[in-house]
């Protein structure tokens, strides 16, 4: 590491950068030039990929609150990569997902660092400046985050590292390239932590072994160190001192009063096996006695706060101490117990494929629909991808917990959801050879107590088997928590919800029977060792392979039809250099024939020719259409066409678009009788039939005979 001073304009006091070799890579971190009104702002590059992260605090704390409001937010600037953004206002407007992912990504790892009882506004910024299309900024960007919360005056329990690994031709991988990770590599993996623990895995690969993603956390970590040291070196030269955050904290006397008095009521609520009636046992018991022991004409309102983090602390103490201790969760299973599950398929008549899956009071109800290849999604971001042809949406609405409120578009974790679930399943597609269709999965969330993502996931394959979609596997989803107590801990398989809200860890896991196909994990403590991860990889896989169990008796594979619905794509291939010829001038022939028999037509710059229609019959017209068009002539063709010209020799008949035959005056008499003229038999616009008879190469030359004439018919 290295500090320096930029292009000299600045003196040392005011900017400072230091840089950190990864992977055969230097990643800069410059502070005291940008963005100096900022708490913290930290300039990060690596090769020409450079991205602003602002972090700014609030001075004060809004009236009333009692909660954390950070924000996170991930500003793409179509500039960074010589682009113009699409649409009519060409300017950016409301974030691509994948910039919504990219905050959720700095967001969830940082999140659990900030001081209990902290309640300031924080924002943080990043903006890319500059993208090289090789180095991933996402990563970058949560590096800056982290290095500017560091040198602010802001509390965070920080600082963390981010590296993305890949594996490629059985090696380990620290910050591959963007074209790696796509063509190349077997999972594309996330991975943030600080320097004593992993803090947040995100995942997508192609049927991983669990072994390979342990090893890369392990490679990554040792990366993260590097990044850490960096940030607490830039903190020493340039670091604001920090805030003092009151400690959080429950009044002895006040907790010992609640335990004392509700402590055996709270005992019995908490194990309701319905997840309504213990929130609502718990909540009725605790206005009781927030009203009992704080309530009154003249309320203290420390007291009041008091009483009411008494009540928090001894529902969880409880649950947490009855799963530690006792291996009994709130409703009743065992550690590895997975919830009831039932999966049904074909529950909705007119969609091309549905699929029920329900796991305990989870439920996940998911439609696929099929379109041509024309109908895929166009990407306006900076990543390498252009389209989608694979595209799944997740819906969350309020009912599914039991709750009201507004519904104005997807939510951040909607998109979340859904892109997890997406990656999950997109190993196992069919590629556009095989199977040439656009898909869209919608899973609308029904009910939801815990760990609806991977339910969406179980869902979406069945609904895929329904649809008659040649996927290669089975996915199905399960999620893990962890609840540790000292050097005491228990993995817990398919967490409710009310144990990732009191638990430390939310660890999803999807795949096959052969491997892994998709990874999220959120670790709220830390000191997770590496052989925790490792079991409850171990345990996700079995549960994993239950749940296929169950999903296989349902559906074992994909329909062997495609439902009566869902139309149908056909494939031709022609010469490349006759593509100008089916499109014709301004796209007047295939506009034509796409009118004419109510079909799609795309067209491939290799001549591949996609098809997509209604029915058989429409095909068959439009490929009969284009076969014709394009076939190469041969002595003994018939074709109708119509006289384009007529000459002193003989008349041009369009045999295609493009090209003409002639019927050579000799020809035009009957039994052989000479004409005096060619237009005393044929005349322009005339529609005659014809036999091609000789074809002359050489001199680009078709020679006709006619069997049918005008005055003949």
């Amino acid at each position: 590491m290295h500090s320096g001073t930029g292009d000299g304009r600045k003196t040392k006091e005011e900017m400072k950068r230091l840089d950190v070799e990864i992977a055969g890579k230097t990643i800069s971190l410059e502070t005291g030039r940008l963005a100096k009104q900022a708490s913290g702002a930290v300039l990060v590059r690596c090769g020409d990929t450079v991205v602003l992260v602002a972090a700014t605090v609030r001075d004060e704390t809004r009236e009333g609150q009692d909660f954390f409001p950070l924000t996170v937010d991930v500003e793409e600037r179509h500039y960074a990569a010589g682009k113009i953004p699409g649409g009519f206002i060409k300017r950016e407007s409301r974030p691509s997902e994948k910039a919504i992912l990219a905050a959720r990504q700095i967001d969830r790892p940082i999140r659990p660092l900030f001081p209990k009882g902290f309640m300031n506004e924080v924002h943080i910024v990043a903006t890319t400046f500059s993208v090289d299309l090789e180095n991933a900024h996402d990563v970058l960007a949560t590096l800056g985050a982290s290095a500017a919360l560091t040198i602010s005056e802001i509390p965070f329990g920080g600082p963390v590292g981010s590296v993305r690994m890949g594996y490629i031709d059985g090696q380990y991988v620290v910050n591959p390239t963007l074209t790696q990770i796509q063509d190349e590599s077997t999972f594309d993996l996330v991975v943030t932590g600080t320097r004593d623990a992993i803090v947040m895995v995100e995942a997508g690969a192609k049927e991983a072994d669990e072994s390979q993603i342990v090893e890369a956390l392990k490679i990554a970590h040792e990366e993260i160190k590097k990044l850490v040291d960096v940030q607490l070196e830039l903190q020493k030269l340039v670091g604001k001192p920090k805030w003092d955050v009151p400690e959080f904290s429950v009044d002895a006397g006040v907790f010992a009063e609640v335990q004392a008095k509700y402590g055996a009521e709270m005992d019995r609520v908490t194990q309701l096996v319905d997840k309504k009636e213990r929130q609502d046992g718990t909540s009725a018991l605790r206005a009781e006695g927030v009203e009992a022991l704080a309530g009154g004409d003249d309320v203290d309102a420390e007291r009041l706060v008091q009483v009411r983090r008494a009540f928090a602390k001894l529902e969880k103490d409880i649950i947490r101490r009855r799963i530690a201790v006792e291996k009994r969760r709130p409703d009743g299973r065992g550690t590895e117990d997975i919830r009831e599950i039932t999966c049904e398929v074909g529950v909705i008549p007119r969609t091309h494929g549905s699929a029920l899956f329900t796991r305990g009071q989870t439920q996940a109800l998911t439609m696929s629909t099929l379109g041509g290849t024309g109908e895929f999604q166009r990407i306006d971001d900076l990543s390498l991808t252009e389209k989608k042809r694979y595209i799944h949406h997740y819906n969350f609405p309020p009912y599914s917990v039991g709750e009201t409120g507004f519904m104005r578009g997807p939510k951040r974790r909607d998109i979340g959801h859904g892109a997890l679930a997406e990656r999950a399943l997109l190993p196992v597609l069919p590629d556009e050879v095989e199977f040439p269709y656009t898909l869209r999965l919608v899973s609308e969330i029904l009910e939801s107590n815990g760990s609806s993502s991977m339910a969406s996931v179980c869902g979406s394959s069945l609904s895929l088997f329904d649809a008659g979609v040649p996927v290669k596997a089975a996915v199905a989803g399960i999620a893990m928590g962890l609840i540790k107590e000292g050097d005491a801990y228990v993995v817990l398989t398919d967490i409710a919800g009310v144990e990732d809200h009191l638990g430390d860890m939310d660890f999803k896991v999807a795949g096959t029977a052969n491997g892994i196909t998709a990874l999220q994990m959120d670790i709220k403590i830390s000191g997770v060792t590496f052989a925790i991860l490792s079991e409850a990889l171990a345990q996700a896989k079995r549960a994993r392979l239950q749940i296929l169990e169950k999903m296989r008796a349902t559906l074992p594979e994909p329909r062997p039809e495609l439902s009566q619905y869902a139309p149908r794509i056909f494939t031709i291939q022609i010469n490349p250099d006759q593509i100008g010829l089916v499109i014709g001038k301004g796209g007047e022939t295939i506009r034509g024939m796409t009118d004419e028999f109510g079909v799609d037509i795309d067209i491939e710059d290799d001549g591949t020719i996609f098809i997509c229609a209604p029915d058989q019959e429409a095909a068959d017209g439009v490929i009969g259409r284009i076969t014709a068009m394009t076939k190469e002539i041969e002595v003994g063709d018939v074709f109708t066409g119509r006289v384009v010209k007529t000459t002193d020799f003989g008349a041009f008949i369009e045999l295609k678009k493009g090209t003409d035959g002639l019927i050579h005056i000799s020809r035009l008499g009957q039994k052989g009788e000479r004409v005096k003229s060619v237009e005393d038999v044929v005349k322009r616009g005339d529609t005659v039939t014809v036999e091609v008879v000789e074809i002359d190469k050489a001199r680009n030359r078709i020679g006709l005979k006619p069997l049918t004439l005008p005055d003949n018919q």
